[in-house]
């Protein structure tokens, strides 16, 4: 099993950070269903914005096993080492850097994937980070800022020089956002060409395409981001195939409803009513586009209002599709 820093891995599929996504429940059920880690929603560098609600419930790491991994994003060395040591001082056991992310609203900052543009400030970064905590630092890259200039080994062997203890690399460019598809020739190169442990990202949406990238790459384990929402028990398939080269039976209808309450639950009690009940909305669209292409109940549940309301339904929804699944 890959390990980073001091920590095994009891299997090597991780939750990526996803931001609006990879809260804290979600992370603990991910976990609950197999992950091998999961990572939190990035967090700004900046200090100025550790103190909004966002980032106090970014922040927060309840209950969660370890090791708690962070990540941070920023474009500054010095305030990204502060960053580091902050987040370690608020129970960080493995702080990952983001160099990957492509939003506008992170790149016009010079953050994010905007950084694979300027090689000497990564090295800067990564020095001022490794160098500020005394617990293990990954980073977070894409393959390069555009198809015309992948510099993914390069950043990689900077970072390996730097001190990082691993890698994660998204297989698309900063300018691919998550359109075109996905190349994980540069991967391959990178994991040639570097000692660290190297995790494959990008489009990994089955068990079959995992065993495929990690034999295609030789990458030591793989990130699943978008393929999780709805579906957080793709980390044990995942998991068990890459253990045994055979698939776990489907998800029971009345398991993944049970999956879907206890997490609407624990969204509504970490959010709070108000906030909880709007975020459990997309939630609860991901979850229900695997089992339906029904869009009606969808827009009805985005109109409810309270934490009840949206339980009842969930319950009403699963009953009858259960009948309409047992009468066909």
């Amino acid at each position: 099993m890959p390990s980073i820093g001091p920590y095994t891995l009891p299997n090597p599929v991780i939750l990526a950070p996803m931001a609006g996504v990879t809260d804290r429940p979600f992370r603990q059920l991910c976990r609950q269903l197999g992950a091998g880690l999961v990572v939190g929603e990035m967090v700004a560098a900046n200090p100025e914005t550790r103190h909004t609600r966002k980032s106090r419930l970014r922040l927060d790491h309840t209950g969660e096993p370890e090791p708690i991994a962070v990540q941070i994003v920023g474009g500054d060395p010095q305030i990204m080492a502060d960053s580091a040591i902050f987040n370690v001082n608020n129970g960080a056991q493995i702080i990952d850097i983001n160099m990957g992310c492509p939003a506008k609203k992170v790149c016009n900052k010079a953050a994010g994937s905007a950084l694979l543009k300027d090689e000497g400030l990564v090295k800067e970064i990564l020095q001022a980070v490794v160098e500020a905590v005394d617990v293990p630092v990954s980073l977070k890259i894409r393959t390069g800022w555009a198809p015309e200039h992948r510099n993914g080994v390069t950043i990689a062997q900077i970072a390996q020089d730097a001190g990082i203890v691993s890698l994660a690399v998204h297989g698309r460019t900063r300018a691919c956002g998550y359109k075109n598809t996905v190349e994980y020739s540069t991967i391959r190169d990178i994991k040639a060409n570097i000692d660290l442990p190297v995790f494959a990202n990008g489009d990994i949406t089955s068990a079959e395409k995992a065993a495929e990238v990690m034999q295609f790459t030789g990458a030591d384990g793989v990130l699943i981001g978008r393929a999780a929402q709805g579906k957080p028990w793709i980390f044990r398939e995942v998991s068990h195939y890459l253990a045994t080269g055979e698939h776990l039976p489907a998800a029971e209808l009345n398991e993944i409803e049970q999956i879907l309450l206890t997490h609407l639950d624990a969204l509504h009690e970490f959010y709070g009513d108000f906030l909880g009940v709007r975020i459990a909305r997309k939630h609860v669209g991901w979850y229900l586009q695997h089992q339906t292409s029904n869009t009606a109940f969808r827009k009805q549940f985005n109109g409810l209002e309270t934490t009840s309301e949206q339980r009842q339904a969930i319950e009403t929804f699963f009953k009858e599709f259960d009948r309409e699944g047992q009468a066909a």
